[in-house]
């Protein structure tokens, strides 16, 4: 008997985890494919293709760093 009232408690303490999606993940989509299309339109071979795909990945990391450096932080 005290195994099934253990067993009971313990389901019921268990915390619930909700996931929600906020809108800052429709912007780095958005970004992310005018990045895409920015670089791969500025390609002149294949390698510089994949490191503009690569780029484009990243691009809120660079914008970070050039609106620090332009803010002399």
């Amino acid at each position: 008997m005290t195994s099934e009232t253990t067993a009971s408690e313990s389901e019921q303490k268990k915390a619930k985890v909700v996931y929600r999606s906020t809108s800052s993940d429709a912007v780095y989509g958005l970004g992310f494919i005018g990045a895409l299309v920015f670089y791969l339109s500025h390609a002149t071979s294949f390698w510089i293709g994949v490191l503009g795909i690569l780029k484009s990945i990243v691009w809120p990391a660079m914008l970070v760093y050039e609106m620090l450096k332009y803010f002399n932080m």
